[in-house]
Parts: structure tokens; C-alpha cells; sequence
């Protein structure tokens, strides 16, 4: 019996070659960026998944509502206009809610807003229709005008 010996190009000894070593990492190399990005990706998205959300309404406290009134900080009431005639914030902006969308344009990305309503029930909704819009510096006063009221801050009226 005779043994049939293969005959192969490298002998059980040998070592691939430098050349050799480096095209086989290269085959490797975009399995290794694929999988780093995939990391960068999962990381990124698990930051933006657990961060405070800020689509969430920021009440603030009557007084710290009132220092932003004192720093000049925009008011926008979002009442139906005839309870903004009867009693308001002085230099308050009348936007009714169901009109708000329509003059997001018009309001400035870079000034403090603070929505107030009658109770908070509604400025809660106008502050999330305005942070969706981009809005960053928007806040609503916890218990609206009356809570305004009984801590004694200035109001008005224009009604006849």
C-alpha cells in the first residue's frame, strides 16, 4: 500500500507571511466598524431614550413666576378672550389654546415664555404644543391666574 501524500503549496511549519497576516485583517476590518458603529448607535439612542423628556410641561411656582414677569419675560394667556378682557397679567399676550398653533411663528424661540390660564389645566397643554414646536425656555405657573391672584401680583382688566 502506498501513501497518497497531498501536496499543498505551504508545509505544516510554515507561517503566512506579513503580507498575508495584513489582507487577512483587512477582510475583518468592516465587520469591526459595523459592529463599532452599531455600539456608537445603541449608546446614542439609550441617551436620548433616558434623558428627561422636555416635552414634559415645566411648571414653575407662582413666585418664580412672578420674577420672570419682573425680568420681562413674555405671558401669553391662553383663556378665550373674554376672560382675558375681565381679568388678566398686565402685558400679557392673549392667544386663545385652540388658536396657539397658528402663531407659533410669531412668537420668539429665544425669549422666556410663560403660559398661564385660569387654573394650569390648559398653559400645561400650550407649554407641550410650544415645546414640540422647539420651544425651550417655556414654562406654565402651577394653579394659573388664581393661584396669581391670591399671592397678591398685579392683575387688570379691560372690560367695560
Amino acid at each position: 500500500m502506498t501513501k497518497r501524500h497531498r501536496i499543498s503549496s505551504r508545509s505544516p511549519r510554515s507561517r503566512p507571511s506579513a503580507g498575508q497576516q495584513r489582507t487577512a485583517g483587512r477582510k475583518n476590518l468592516p465587520w469591526l466598524w459595523i459592529g463599532l458603529g452599531a455600539v456608537i448607535i445603541a449608546t446614542v439612542a439609550a441617551l436620548f431614550l433616558l434623558r428627561p423628556q422636555s416635552t414634559l410641561p415645566a411648571d414653575i411656582p407662582v413666585a418664580q413666576a412672578y420674577e420672570k414677569f419682573q425680568q420681562g419675560a413674555l405671558f401669553i394667556d391662553v383663556r378665550d378672550r373674554s376672560e382675558w378682557n375681565q381679568l388678566h397679567i398686565p402685558r400679557s399676550t392673549p392667544i386663545p389654546l385652540n388658536e396657539l398653533q397658528s402663531h407659533i411663528g410669531e412668537l420668539p424661540r429665544d425669549h422666556d415664555i410663560v403660559v398661564v390660564c385660569q387654573s394650569g389645566r390648559r398653559s400645561k397643554e400650550g407649554v407641550t404644543m410650544l415645546q414640540q414646536a422647539g420651544f425651550s425656555q417655556v414654562s406654565c405657573v402651577t394653579g394659573g391666574l388664581q393661584a396669581w391672584r391670591a399671592a397678591g401680583y398685579p392683575t387688570e382688566s379691560t372690560a367695560p
